[in-house]
């Protein structure tokens, strides 16, 4: 028993002691000189200056010169190297799990069809070795996002270098998950059933259950004792101050999931993973439907769709005027956030702009979270959130960050895995 205990011990201090410290406030101010600065509205300033203090960008311009400065302004010569926003992650689910084989670790998804009062903050790690090693390619800012059931739960916005999840919160409960029902199935082939797709027979009575939570939660007062957790925390969906977030791929659910919110009037809508979005353009630009896309490296939808549609459908969008993100589900999807940034990057190798493409993982989340006032593009008055990169940031061959700040405070690019890196390294070098 007492050497189970010591070991027990050993591990937790071993684990503690393996988180870096956040990073602390600014302390004085910054300038950044002689670079290529991405504003993330689609400008780029050759060779200019940004400067931040208190957390402040407060300057956004032309080079200026160093013997103008104050004597105790840190400056950092960044020649030849870019200025970006912090790359902003939407629909993550950084922080929830940890080692997907141990239970323990999985705060992802809560019992219950209907959960919009279970909020993603509480259970967000911030200490998580997941966390730390999405920074070094630019992510600072993540959207986290419960899963499961019709509804999963309301999300919040977090920047990515904190104690814990209170230090962590930039937006609490910004919006809630509604999973549109399948309305399609397969038989269970291994059980020897017909595989081809056919009609969903419950698909109906889904709807209908949906429909009835929406509206006894329309008909909830808050003023009702005892409290009702999950019709209270929907009450934000009706007054506008919380978004809906429609999860649906295909053309029918996307359909049938707006005009449902519609008919609900609600008034903040956006439609992530909308793989069959090409088809209802005209219908998310009626109803000002912003949208969180399928990442670009997967398969078509369907056998018949175009192979390269996934690479294309994100300039169809954006041609048709319609702001788009990039949806960060799918596998490993925790461990691939560190890919953000280089999905941006295909995206723009089929057709968009490079600076366009750099607003789908700026500005554009920004936009669509509320979040554009503090954060997604390098202008007087915002926050202090970027980076410094050698190269071409959507690039994987240039992205090599030197410098990183949140709200003006230069955080660790050191991750676990660069911390192997240089054991091994200094191993082989002394020929051991």
């Amino acid at each position: 028993m007492k050497n189970f205990i010591t070991i027990t011990i050993a591990i937790c201090f071993n684990y503690l002691i393996g988180q870096q410290t956040p990073a602390a406030p600014q302390s004085k101010d910054i300038i950044i000189t002689n670079a290529f600065i991405h504003i993330g509205n689609g400008s780029i300033i050759k060779n200019g200056s940004l400067g931040f203090s208190n957390g402040k960008i407060n300057y956004v311009g032309k080079n200026i010169a160093i013997k103008t400065l104050q004597n105790n302004t840190k400056i950092i010569n960044a020649e030849g190297r870019h200025i970006y926003p912090g790359f902003i992650a939407t629909n993550s689910t950084l922080g929830l799990v940890e080692i997907d084989a141990v239970r323990a670790t999985n705060d992802l998804d809560e019992l219950g069809e209907f959960s919009p009062h279970v909020r993603s903050v509480i259970a967000y790690n911030a200490e998580s070795k997941v966390i730390e090693s999405v920074r070094p390619n630019g992510v600072l800012i993540a959207q986290i996002v419960p899963r499961g059931g019709y509804i999963s739960g309301t999300s919040s916005i977090m920047q990515l270098d904190a104690w814990n999840w209170e230090d962590a919160i930039l937006k609490a409960d910004e919006g809630i998950h509604l999973n549109w029902p399948e309305p399609y199935s397969r038989g269970r082939w291994w059980l020897g059933e017909d595989s081809s797709l056919k009609p969903n027979k419950e698909y109906a009575n889904s709807i209908s259950e949906i429909e009835n939570f929406f509206e006894e939660s329309k008909a909830y007062s808050n003023n009702i004792m005892p409290k009702n957790l999950p019709y209270s925390a929907m009450q934000g969906a009706f007054d506008g101050s919380k978004t809906i977030y429609l999860h649906a791929d295909l053309e029918k659910q996307i359909v049938d999931g707006i005009n449902f919110l519609v008919n609900k009037k609600i008034k903040k809508i956006v439609l992530v993973n909308a793989k069959e979005s090409i088809h209802q353009i005209d219908l998310l630009k009626k109803h000002n439907v912003h949208v969180i896309l399928s990442k670009p490296h997967r398969l078509p939808n369907n056998e018949d769709q175009d192979p390269k549609l996934p690479f294309k459908l994100a300039k169809i969008l954006i041609d048709n005027d319609i702001i788009v993100s990039i949806d960060l589900s799918g596998q490993m999807e925790r461990m691939n956030t560190r890919n953000l940034p280089f999905y941006a990057g295909t995206f723009s190798a089929y057709g968009i702009p490079k600076e366009k493409a750099l607003e789908m993982i700026t500005i554009n989340p920004a936009i669509i979270l509320g979040v554009d006032n503090r954060l997604g593009t390098l202008e007087v008055g915002k926050d202090a959130t970027l980076i410094i990169s050698e190269g071409d940031a959507l690039d994987m061959r240039t992205n090599i960050l030197s410098h990183a700040f949140i709200s003006g405070r230069e955080i660790s690019l050191e991750t676990h895995q660069t911390k192997l890196w240089k054991r091994y390294s200094e191993k082989f070098s002394e020929n051991r």
